[in-house]
């Protein structure tokens, strides 16, 4: 090829091209992101896809531009057992598809886009590698590299925040490319995985079952069958009574309660306990131990971390605060939100104390500022061999412009996360007795908080350790030896609890952890290794179970719907509900990353899982698939049968049908029951019209029983 570089002369393409020494290309994710390093660099002059000026040529990938063709590519137009399982060999690269009424066509402003990132890339020598500097970030922008057809070395810009001074610093800190190929590696051969058991297992699940309308996923299965065992468990959880016994000793004004240790799981036996103890009982206080303990300040942020914080103060959604992150980083006001490392490497520790001050000028975190120590930081966030590929959630410092409510609770959580972690532990005074009466052991644990550290930035009740008591007037202090009479006792009758049903941030620790109940927070940290999912993917998987109408939420819980369990127990014991077993695929491709596992050593395990998988799914036997038969409401004679695709009634000469999908959403098993039942759904959010404008509206039926849509505000109908 011509070391010879063109730039376009005019602002369309096919133009008079005239030369320009030492042309660069750099390619972005987002248009966004591309203006901003454009801007950076010089390449002031904007054109069609792409900014131009002092020898670069920007552009942007727009999200997954390409991605892997479906199976109608390969021949495999229908589902039959015969064709399975498909193991396309190699895997084919289309332009980015996107469903339509006619089914999934390909998406025309993707194939603009990859047009307009060809032609710059052919007037280039030199590629700059800018998507975001993460797993799918370099899936994104090798594919489009592979489907290009280019062989062009490449660099790569790895930056953790959007600030003009980490472009800059990134821009003369390029790094080779191929030190990123195990990074593509494992994204590819996820994605692969992805396909190969999600494309199979459905398809097997809809030649067993019947219906079309339902998908299984290598994460999203094993995910669901965590909510239904915790659901199952929790309601045929049979609750059992157990006694406490306790007794009350006063030192003047001041008293304490003791507890028994021992939980008495017979009436009989717990009442004779407690007749054992009159009001001439006599304590003898056998211990009497005072120490100081520390409680440590949690660890920064990573992306899950902030989700199930999110989630617990404010209510919000793991999808949207991954959403609400985005767009704090892209303001440049975060660094790059999704990371999966808790931790700080020792140069970025150089920055924090002027970060901090910034912090503590903030108005929700003044108070706090007068009493901070600068001069003593806590170091327990900083650990160069425990950061990822992006160190942990930080602010930039960059002083927050015109925030939405909501984005401005998840800066104000960030920001008092650093001040947290960066702060002296919370100290306290714990007070250990015990004593004995009647032959019976008691104890009394309690403590008293002599500086709070950490804990005075968000003063919650949610830090407070077992040991803290609740303002309950517990102060009485006895001394080793001392005999003390009792004032009083007691019998409680309590009962066993179930473990209570996931809300979106403790499934998100859930996948975190595989499903096991970890409470040493070291201990979570190293389960991260073979969690499900990863901190980008997690939202974006219960989202898709909600989609599916697998699960819903209820209050802060998440439950699983009739279809979903209907689907956990037909699959419950097979491959594709392995929580453990997904795990550990996700340790194999933190180890492709690090070199440490070969990718094809992966797949080959993969495409057995599959062959097996889909095995197993192909001999079920299914009734039909939960669903509510619902009475035709135009001839009063069929019933309304709910396919893929379709509903419509299943008497000769009715004629009621109504599709899936209107405009571009799809109406969900519970949009067809809520219109057959009730005669219209509830208000369905991000219709789009022919033009492209959004609209909320509901879907009812006319005069006629066509489907039309049913505006919130003046009721008007407009046909669907």
């Amino acid at each position: 090829m011509s070391n010879r570089r063109f730039l376009f002369s005019g602002s369309g393409h096919g133009e008079r091209l005239k030369f320009y020494p030492n042309m660069k290309a750099i390619i972005a994710e987002k248009q966004s992101v591309g203006m901003d390093i454009a801007r950076v660099v010089g390449a002031t002059e904007k054109k069609d896809g792409y900014c131009t000026g002092n020898g670069y040529m920007v552009t942007w990938a727009s999200g997954h531009l390409v991605s892997l063709a479906l199976p109608d590519t390969y021949g495999y137009t229908k589902a039959v057992a015969e064709d399975l399982p498909m193991m396309p060999h190699p895997f084919r690269l289309v332009s980015r598809q996107i469903r339509t009424d006619r089914g999934m066509v390909t998406d025309i402003a993707a194939s603009r886009q990859l047009k307009v990132i060809d032609e710059v890339f052919s007037k280039c020598d030199d590629i700059i590698v800018a998507t975001d500097a993460g797993r799918e970030g370099e899936l994104i922008f090798r594919w489009i590299y592979a489907y290009l057809g280019y062989t062009k070395p490449f660099r790569r810009l790895w930056i953790s925040s959007l600030t003009d001074e980490a472009i800059r610093e990134g821009m003369a800190n390029l790094k080779d490319g191929s030190g990123y190929d195990s990074l593509y590696a494992a994204a590819d051969s996820r994605a692969k995985a992805d396909w190969l058991v999600g494309m199979n297992a459905s398809r097997a699940l809809a030649i067993a079952s019947g219906s079309a309308n339902n998908s299984i996923g290598r994460v999203q299965t094993p995910t669901l069958a965590m909510i239904c065992a915790r659901f199952k468990e929790n309601r045929n959880f049979v609750s059992t009574p157990y006694w406490q016994l306790h007794i009350t000793l006063k030192q003047g004004e001041a008293h304490r309660q003791f507890i028994h240790p021992e939980e008495f799981k017979e009436k009989g036996t717990a009442e004779a306990a407690y007749r054992k103890i009159s009001s001439e009982s006599v304590a003898t206080v056998t211990k009497a131990e005072r120490k100081r303990t520390f409680q440590q300040p949690p660890l920064l942020y990573d992306l899950t971390a902030l989700q199930k914080d999110c989630n617990i103060h404010y209510d919000l959604t793991a999808d949207k605060t991954l959403s609400i992150a985005q767009s704090l980083y892209e303001k440049k006001l975060i660094s790059y939100p999704r990371t999966g490392s808790r931790y700080i490497p020792e140069d970025v520790m150089a920055h924090i104390p002027v970060l901090l001050e910034k912090i503590v000028a903030m108005p929700e975190f003044r108070e706090y500022g007068h009493t901070f120590d600068f001069s003593g930081l806590n170091t327990g966030s900083v650990d160069n061999a425990k950061v990822t590929d992006h160190h942990a959630l930080i602010i930039t410092g960059i002083v927050p412009q015109e925030l939405s409510e909501a984005e401005s609770a998840v800066y104000t959580l960030i920001a008092g996360r650093m001040l947290e972690s960066f702060s002296p532990p919370c100290e306290k005074e714990s007070l250990s007795m015990e004593c004995t009466c009647e032959g019976m052991d008691f104890r009394s644990r309690s403590s008293v908080i002599v500086n709070p550290g950490w804990r005075g930035v968000f003063r919650r009740k949610e830090d407070r350790e077992k040991d803290e008591p609740e303002g309950n007037g517990e102060s009485a202090v006895f001394a080793g030896g001392e005999n003390v009479l009792v004032t009083g006792h007691g019998l409680a009758q309590k009962k066993t609890l179930p473990k209570p049903l996931y809300t979106e941030a403790t499934l998100l620790e859930a996948m975190e952890t595989c499903g096991r109940h970890i409470t040493d927070n070291e201990a979570k940290e190293a389960m991260k290794d073979v969690g499900i999912g990863t901190p980008t993917t997690r939202a974006a998987i219960i989202t898709t179970l909600v989609s599916r109408d697998y699960i819903a939420r209820s209050g802060k819980s998440i439950v699983p719907t009739e279809k979903g369990m209907y689907l956990y127990e037909a699959v419950k014991e097979m491959l594709v509900a392995d929580v453990e077993l997904t795990g550990s695929w996700e340790k194999a491709l933190a180890q492709i990353e690090r070199h440490t596992l070969d990718a094809e050593t992966f797949m080959r395990s993969i495409r057995d899982y599959t062959s097996k998988a889909t095995g197993e799914i192909l001999k079920l036997q299914f009734n039909t698939m939960p669903g509510k038969v619902f009475a035709c409401p135009k001839c009063k004679t069929g019933k309304i049968i709910i396919r893929s695709k379709v509903a419509r009634c299943d008497h000769d000469g009715c004629g009621l049908l109504v599709f899936r999908r209107i405009l571009n959403k799809e109406l969900t098993d519970t949009h067809l029951e809520q219109l057959f039942s009730s005669g219209s759904t509830k208000v369905i959010k991000g219709f789009k019209g022919k033009k492209g404008v959004p609209f909320d509206a509901a879907v009812t039926f006319d005069t006629e029983y066509n489907p039309v849509f049913l505006f919130p505000r003046d009721k008007g109908h407009k046909k669907g």
